[in-house]
């Protein structure tokens, strides 16, 4: 660990990794191809390969990097449609909070959960072959889901900008 230099903390709580100049070059290279050998990416970032590995194994031990995974192409898995949709909860009590979050994991077309501040308590992004599979899910998941006191969905016409990348300062 002693390559992460200089860890801090921000906010809540939150541990702050401090990257050098080798970390950021090492991250933007896996973000862009995570399959990408040690040996090409000591080149890429002008290091040894022995220090490279050292370094990306210190990355994932401290969680910086969490993992590795395909991207899949959304539209030949056959849910090429992104609906958006807000859920309002009949009270906002940590126990209605829990269980409806516990239940939304549980539900394979929800890709992401946010728990939002304003007027609306949950933002879904859900992924759907069509408008009849949202009508099935709306109807069979969404209004089902514990503590539901409104839904409102907006579909996505088409993706303007999408990035995996997080910008590594």
């Amino acid at each position: 660990m002693a390559l992460l230099r200089g860890a801090y903390t921000r906010g809540a709580g939150l541990p702050l990794i401090k990257l050098d100049r080798y970390d950021r070059l090492i991250v933007r290279a896996l973000q862009q191809d995570g399959r990408i050998t040690n040996s090409q990416l000591a080149e890429t970032v002008s290091l040894s390969e022995s220090a490279c590995l050292r370094r990306v194994r210190a990355l994932e031990e401290a969680g910086f990097i969490e993992g590795y995974t395909a991207l899949i192409n959304q539209q030949k898995a056959g849910c090429p449609v992104n609906v958006f949709v807000n859920i309002t909860l009949e009270r906002q009590e940590q126990a209605h909070l829990h269980a409806f979050e516990e239940a939304a994991r549980k539900v394979p077309e929800v890709m992401e959960c946010y728990l939002m501040s304003g007027e609306y308590d949950y933002l879904l992004r859900v992924v759907l072959a069509d408008t009849a599979d949202f009508e099935r899910l709306h109807s069979q998941h969404l209004t089902r889901l514990p503590n539901v006191a409104r839904v409102q969905s907006s579909f996505a016409l088409r993706t303007v900008q999408k990035s995996r990348e997080l910008p590594v300062r």
